[in-house]
């Protein structure tokens, strides 16, 4: 089974360690950089998992990506990931969908056992 995870996030540097982690661990790793590129990618491969920054840029932050992509792909998990933990953002994105919540600076064990499980739960419908 192909395990498919887009991350995205406006600082390059964490797409790029975090794509080197997952993809040394057979992932398949799409990468955005905003909340337009994001949908778009979706559209196109579908994830399994998305790894979604909170605060990005632009129009598309990361809560209204979370809610066009759990609105138009219910079935896709997002674990959405901050820098921020205010109790606001994440009641927010709880509300909108969000299948979990992390805070930087990100332990990658932790990290990588949350979409496993996420990809293993998909697996069994």
């Amino acid at each position: 089974m192909n395990k498919q995870l887009l991350i995205v996030d406006d600082e390059v540097e964490i797409c790029e360690f975090l794509r080197t982690f997952f993809e040394e661990r057979d992932y398949l790793v799409a990468i955005a950089h905003s909340g337009d590129e994001a949908i778009q990618t979706v559209e196109k491969i579908q994830p399994d998992v998305v790894l979604l920054d909170v605060q990005m840029p632009g129009e598309l932050d990361g809560l209204e990506t979370l809610k066009w992509i759990k609105h138009k792909y219910p079935q896709i998990k997002v674990i959405m990931v901050t820098a921020l933990e205010t109790h606001d953002k994440i009641e927010k994105a709880l509300r909108y969908g969000a299948d979990n919540y992390i805070t930087k600076p990100l332990s990658l064990e932790y990290l990588e056992k949350d979409v496993q499980d996420k990809i293993e739960h998909l697996a069994k419908r």
